[in-house]
């Protein structure tokens, strides 16, 4: 079982409403407990809320109907065909943190003016998270420097968990992308972020195993230290 609740604890993120999208509560931890899994049936999605799976499929449907999620079957098991829900990527604008500032109209002003002023952004943004995040990782062992590591960007808004593969050796999964339609757009920030992990993990391989912007459920990055 993935290390979130020892590590994170019950987070759910903060999910923002918009004016096309009013959710309850119990909705919103069920999208959120889709994310995080990345498909999942609605039994799977049951045993993680701990609520009944007829109730877990009257919410998947209201967000099926929303555009929030989406399914497909998986055949070649015994028996009915189940449904493995996904989120959409009308759900990656809704997890948001306070005060982000991203500006997609901004940045490409920018990048008319000076193309590579664009770059310098990222990497000053880059370097500010660091700086930030240092002092929290000073003295740690790998495994709770993955662990600090995981719960700031948890605290960003990527609905960040990570899995621990081996001794030294661990996975760390992004579920949400809090600046999506900057991300699209500009690939500086997905290096900036790979940039960031290699960067207050030193003594260790980082590698992106995942990507959502080629089509995966999440971002992964895979995390070893040799010896």
């Amino acid at each position: 079982m993935r290390n979130l609740e020892n590590c994170l604890g019950h987070c759910y993120g903060s999910l923002v409403e918009t004016s096309e999208v009013a959710l309850s509560d119990t909705q919103r931890h069920v999208l959120v407990a889709v994310k995080r899994h990345g498909e999942a049936t609605a039994d799977e999605l049951a045993t993680t809320l701990k609520i009944s799976a007829s109730a877990v499929r009257q919410h998947l449907s209201v967000l099926r109907s929303a555009g929030l999620i989406a399914a497909r079957q998986e055949r070649g098991q015994p028996g009915r065909p189940a449904d493995r829900y996904h989120a959409t990527e009308r759900t990656e604008p809704l997890f948001e943190t306070t005060g982000g500032g991203f500006s997609i109209e901004l940045l490409t002003d920018i990048e008319a003016e000076d193309p590579g002023l664009v770059d310098r952004v990222f990497e000053r943004r880059r370097r500010r998270l660091v700086e930030t995040a240092r002092r929290q990782l000073a003295d740690k062992s790998i495994d709770k420097q993955v662990c600090a590591v995981t719960a700031l960007l948890d605290e960003q808004g990527y609905l960040a968990d990570f899995d621990k593969l081996a001794d030294n050796h661990f996975r760390i999964n992004l579920h949400n992308c809090p600046i999506w339609t900057v991300a699209n757009r500009f690939r500086q920030a997905c290096n900036a972020e790979l940039e960031y992990l290699r960067e207050l993990l030193p003594t260790a391989t980082v590698q992106r195993v995942a990507h959502k912007t080629a089509g995966a459920h999440t971002c992964a990055y895979d995390i070893s230290l040799q010896g």
